[in-house]
């Protein structure tokens, strides 16, 4: 164990992407930079009688260039975006899990909801044509930690690994907690992030009912709008993202390169509501506020916030409000932006896929847009930086990543640039 005087720092090495905007980072970032939706008429099952007909779907997606066709055949569609994001990221990491270190790499991949694509199958199977019909594979692959599991079986890590549910934080708190296994040295390197493929006939019916949903059926591509006037509700969509962590020792031990680091994790709860978050924003900003105590630096060195920004009406309010409770007179100088616009709201994937982006932005130096950003808000005024990349004009010291879940979960992360 290592005492808390000692906690190493973490370090991105690796990171994997699978969204409605492209398969890998640099799809996935120039969409970001065209300023691009993935919004579209649903397309993976016949929507015509539901209210809600659209989605950011995960377009031209082979799980057999990341699989095998056998594996590929006995995987829910979430276990194979996973396994996609696990070989991009270990790739780019250059980490291979030897014997050796096996036990000192772990996974933490999480999901908002688990093999809804699988489960829904199985039960079709059994209302129509009985119990003998389900498939044998059901019960394994409707599990939420089958992702996790079957990332750490391809890789060969045998380290802490479990799954994270905590609906739309699941894919920041999964990141947060492996970050906290490698400081307190239960592991050098770590897996993690978060995956999701609701886009199901009862997961769009589900959510809609929630009243969360847009309906701009006539127009997806602007039906995403965070932060502005007339937004009404998020777009479902798909994906994952996942980073590999490593102590910077490990890291720097086999040679790789680390791409920034991670400083801060906080987590907090609401305890108020199954869906609505605080109307003051307070639980969201004790999230903040603990991330960017806990990262050492001050608070001012926070260039950019990549905001959970769902274009629902109270979440962009009471994020708003969080942000200005934390940065004071400052958050009027802080960009934000939720790529939400873009990709649409992924659920449980949402906090790897965003913490991924912002990690991009960091490296890049220019902030992804809010698009659809059209008639402001009196209630939402910060710099939501409106339908245009923004290249900046330093390089950026820190950024903070936002998610916030059905049930009053928070989780933020902040990320730093590298610094040797």
């Amino acid at each position: 164990m290592t005492r808390a005087s000692e906690r190493p720092r973490v370090v991105v090495t690796g990171m994997g992407l699978v969204t409605p905007l492209g398969i890998g980072l640099e799809p996935t970032w120039a969409a970001l930079m065209a300023a691009r939706s993935g919004a579209g008429p649903i397309t993976r099952f016949d929507a015509s009688a539901f209210q809600v007909r659209m989605a950011c779907q995960v377009d031209d997606f082979d799980p057999t260039d990341w699989m095998d066709v056998h594996e590929a055949r006995r995987s829910d569609r979430g276990m194979q975006f996973g396994m996609a994001v696990a070989r991009q990221a270990v790739d780019q990491a250059g980490l291979v899990v030897t014997p050796e270190i096996a036990e000192r790499v772990g996974v933490i991949v999480g999901t908002g909801i688990g093999g809804l694509e699988t489960l829904q199958t199985g039960f079709e199977a059994l209302l129509s044509r009985g119990p003998n019909r389900v498939s044998p594979l059901t019960g394994a692959l409707m599990l939420p930690n089958m992702p996790s599991g079957q990332v750490s079986i391809a890789v060969g890590a045998r380290g802490p690994n479990y799954c994270v549910v905590s609906a739309c934080a699941t894919g920041s708190h999964a990141i947060g907690e492996a970050f906290e296994i490698i400081r307190r040295g239960d592991a050098d390197a770590m897996l993690a992030g978060a995956v999701e493929a609701g886009v199901t006939p009862f997961g769009v019916a589900a959510f809609h009912r929630t009243g969360a949903m847009s309906t701009r059926n006539d127009d997806p591509q602007h039906a995403s709008r965070p932060f502005d006037k007339d937004r009404d509700g998020f777009v479902f969509g798909e994906g994952a993202g996942l980073v590999v962590l490593e102590s910077l020792e490990h890291a720097l031990a086999r040679g790789a390169h680390p791409l920034v680091e991670l400083v801060g994790y906080g987590a907090s709860a609401d305890a108020y509501h199954v869906s609505a978050p605080r109307e003051d924003g307070s639980g969201a900003a004790q999230a903040m506020r603990l991330a960017v105590q806990k990262s050492g630096l001050p608070f001012d060195a926070i260039d950019y916030i990549n905001a959970h920004g769902t274009s629902t009406v109270m979440n962009d309010i009471s994020e708003t409000r969080a942000i200005k409770t934390v940065f004071g007179e400052r958050a009027y100088r802080i960009p934000v932006s939720s790529t939400k616009s873009m990709h649409g709201h992924m659920l449980g994937a949402a906090g790897g896929v965003e913490a991924v982006i912002t990690a991009l932005t960091i490296l890049r130096g220019v902030i992804p847009p809010t698009i659809n950003y059209q008639t402001p808000d009196p209630e939402c005024d910060l710099d939501y930086v409106p339908n245009v990349p923004r290249p900046v004009e330093r390089p950026l010291r820190a950024a903070v990543s936002n998610s916030f879940g059905f049930g009053g979960h928070n989780a933020s992360l902040v990320f730093a640039r590298y610094e040797p």
